[in-house]
């Protein structure tokens, strides 16, 4: 179906310009495999620069769940476990990958999408002896799932509770981009890299081609982690290929720039849809934003832009999910706010 603009996701569109002139400038230069390339290198340079971390260890892999999978498989232990909210990636969207390597994920539910403190106690207290999975991993996103930040006190007293139950804390960041450049955050790359022992910096949804550059934080986890990447199919031969995307993406901080215009365009629907008198599932300051609107709108919406209906609300309502990109232009936007301000008052 022909969609005058396409709100399902942020990564509709390729790549940004500058990573396509970066590959086709390099294509015919010869670089050894498997990341240990000088386009890879370069990246992994400007990585530690970034998060003020020269001994932590990077890795390339092509997309989130397999950066999520082969975290989570290298870490545990047959008989652990990770907690993570209801809403979280690895529980909803990964087709049980995670379970699939044998391991359990204790959940939790979760209005905002964050998991507290409190919970992480609470979960741990309850798995108290050797008949039950051991939780050994808190997982966390940031930007969540449903467009939500943690600010840094709030992670901070994660981090807390993680340590003194001797568990690791580990951050999806397929929209960390989103969370960092999101209005009014309080917590640099450096000092959110501070607080966790592994983490990812996703590209596939900010301006790459696909990639994702996994952060190794915590010396105990950092052994033989080339080797989960080969056993899982990760170790690509072409790794320049995720390499240059993220030196590009990286060295004039364009990663930012980009995911701050994505955050602009989502605060543009934002402050039109709430001037329309309409209410929203989540309070979102990233690129990810869920309006409730009539069902009736709903349909009629749908005949003209792609995006996904999320939950019901009441048998009149629902929340559906608007996503923009690095690549999303004012028109579109404006042209949404347009069209649902004519559909509004039919």
């Amino acid at each position: 179906m022909a969609y005058k603009y396409s709100f399902f996701n942020d990564y509709s569109e390729g790549a940004h310009p500058t990573i396509l002139e970066a590959l086709s400038r390099t294509n015919m230069v010869q670089e050894p495999g498997y990341g240990k390339d000088s386009l890879s290198l370069e990246a992994v340079r400007l990585i530690k620069f970034k998060i003020s971390s020269p001994n932590s260890d990077i890795h390339f892999v092509s997309g989130g769940t397999q950066a999520n999978l082969i975290v989570l498989a290298a870490i545990l232990k047959p008989y652990e476990a990770v907690i993570a909210v209801t809403t979280g990636h690895i529980f909803v969207h990964e087709a049980g990958a995670i379970e699939a390597t044998g391991h359990k994920i204790c959940t939790v539910s979760s209005k905002d999408g964050k998991i507290k403190p409190e919970q992480i106690q609470a979960v741990c207290d309850e798995h108290s002896d050797e008949h039950m999975v051991k939780p050994r991993v808190v997982f966390i996103s940031n930007s969540t799932e449903v467009g939500t930040v943690y600010s840094k006190s709030e992670l901070q007293a994660i981090s807390d509770v993680c340590k003194r139950n001797n568990l690791y804390l580990y951050l999806d960041g397929a929209r960390l981009g989103s969370a960092l450049s999101s209005s009014g955050y309080d917590m640099t790359l450096s000092e959110l890299s501070l607080l966790v022992d592994v983490f990812y910096i996703g590209g596939t949804k900010n301006g790459a081609l696909f990639g994702e550059a996994i952060v190794i934080n915590n010396d105990k986890l950092k052994e033989n982690f080339r080797s989960h990447l080969k056993q899982r199919g990760a170790l690509l031969a072409k790794g320049r290929v995720l390499g240059i995307q993220f030196s590009e993406l990286l060295k004039n901080d364009l990663y930012f720039e980009l995911a701050k215009h994505a955050n602009e365009m989502s605060g543009r629907l934002i402050q039109g849809i709430k001037g329309l008198g309409y209410e929203f599932l989540t309070d979102s300051t990233t690129n990810q934003i869920f309006p409730i609107f009539p069902n009736t709108v709903i349909d009629r919406l749908k005949e003209l832009y792609g995006f996904y209906t999320w939950s019901k609300i009441d048998s009149d309502k629902s929340s559906i999910r608007l996503v923009t990109s690095w690549a999303t232009k004012e028109e579109a936007v404006d042209g949404f706010l347009e069209d649902l301000k004519t559909l509004a008052t039919q």
